[in-house]
């Protein structure tokens, strides 16, 4: 890598490299476009190789869990796998978020995936010679540090190739691609784990669907939307996101929301206990309960896409949080199986929401020569609160019992939404989602 980025570069106190114009084809005479975000090219390939990864992801979860369980027979080394990933993520994430900033994010994220390609191709090495549970380890190290450089690389790259005005379709599509993925992932790692009678076949797909990825990062055609100006690699140039976060009051209340839902509301980590002891309906309800969420969120999605822009766009979030937490109590309190599966439904929906509202105010109201350490700061948040938050409902569940631990966990996100409404008035206030501010 270089410090020159292969974007088109503007001098000091030049003028900004406009975003790409919306085409043609996009303007619809007194409507709303849905499909506005899609009608950009390089999207559209940033989109296919979204839906690929993102996929693959979710088969080598199945496969990782599939192999290791039934190596070992034991929850505690399934434990590891999710120990070993995260930990790459909270000591990378920061300085990974500089490194979007100061090279090209296109480059970051080509490596990145061939880095992933790499991890895959070991663990299919170790698997199909049945080689030690330590080199599975490493390669999930190597993975693990991997996202954390692709994350806010990736998430800064969708600006470069959009304008403003397109950021919500682009986030809804993403949300969508990657909940669709969520849903059908597992089921094909099942499948193919069955088909080829075992994981190792499945590593390999991962690793080609990483490979495919970074082709398709080659046919991109990014450019510059402001001057990149990082010079160094303090502490102060890297931990510059969490400053400017907390110098921007809508931003903050954003991911303090959905950083405390995450944390709180972790129903979905105590599905099996539900699935098992308080609905009884078996394995087979089990998988039904797990993809209810992700149907919820991808119609969610698929309906914002549709629908114009939000209006009130803080207040639609202070609600969505909210009723997250309704939602959770309610399924905490269900022993009937229809209502469970519907709260679970409007879990996901709700959520949806809260992710399309937060990212793309994240990219909206920050300037780009820091989207790639503010996407770092967000993206760490964010991937520790799901780790951490599964960590927390099972101690509750254990010291507690799962239901008491379900509904405390939606009280408490109703009592943070009282709260940031409270400490944070620009939230209730905010309109749309592309309204200028002096920060961005």
């Amino acid at each position: 890598m270089t410090g020159v980025d292969d974007e088109a570069h503007i001098p000091a106190g030049g003028t900004l490299d406009a975003s790409p114009a919306l085409p043609p084809a996009a303007v619809v005479a007194g409507g709303h476009d849905p499909y506005r975000a899609l009608r950009f090219r390089d999207f559209r390939l940033l989109l296919i190789g979204v839906c690929i990864s993102s996929f693959g992801q979710q088969m080598l979860t199945v496969a990782l869990g599939w192999e290791l369980y039934n190596r070992t027979g034991s929850a505690l080394v399934l434990g590891g796998v999710g120990l070993a990933q995260i930990i790459p993520v909270i000591v990378l994430s920061l300085p990974a978020g500089q490194v979007a900033d100061r090279y090209s994010r296109k480059w970051v994220m080509l490596v990145a995936q061939v880095t992933l390609a790499l991890g895959a191709l070991g663990l299919a090495v170790v698997s199909g010679r049945n080689g030690p549970l330590l080199l599975i380890y490493g390669c999930l190290v190597l993975i693990g540090g991997a996202q954390a450089f692709n994350s806010p690389a990736s998430s800064a790259l969708v600006a470069q190739v959009i304008p403003i005005e397109a950021y919500e379709s682009a986030i809804t599509w993403r949300s969508s691609t990657q909940q669709v993925s969520a849903v059908l992932g597992p089921a094909a790692g099942g499948f193919l784990i069955g088909l080829f009678h075992g994981a190792t076949w499945v590593f390999v797909l991962y690793a080609v669907a990483a490979f495919s990825y970074a082709g398709l990062l080659t046919l991109l055609h990014v450019r510059s939307t402001a001057t990149r100006a990082i010079r160094g690699r303090t502490w102060r140039s890297i931990t510059e996101g969490i400053r400017f976060l907390w110098r921007t009051p809508v931003l903050l209340a954003a991911i303090t929301l959905d950083l405390f839902a995450v944390l709180l509301g972790g129903a979905t980590t105590l599905l099996p206990i539900f699935a098992k002891d308080i609905l009884h309906v078996g394995p087979f309800g089990l998988g039904w309960l797990q993809a209810a969420t992700s149907v919820g969120a991808v119609c969610m999605a698929l309906s914002l896409a549709h629908r114009p822009a939000f209006a009130h766009a803080g207040r639609t979030l202070l609600l969505a949080v909210g009723g997250f937490g309704v939602v959770t109590m309610i399924f905490g309190l269900s022993r009937s199986f229809a209502l469970s599966l519907a709260m679970l439904f409007l879990l996901g929906a709700l959520d949806n929401i809260s992710v399309i509202i937060r990212s793309t105010l994240v990219l909206v109201r920050t300037p780009d020569a820091m989207r790639g350490r503010v996407g770092a700061v967000n993206s760490l948040f964010i991937g520790t609160s799901n780790q951490l938050g599964g960590f927390e409902s099972g101690v509750a569940a254990q010291l507690f019992g799962p239901v008491i631990a379900v509904v405390a966990g939606g009280v408490g996100t109703m009592l943070v939404v009282l709260l940031v409404a409270r400490l944070w008035p620009e939230m209730r206030r905010l309109r749309t989602l592309t309204e200028p501010t002096d920060a961005a």
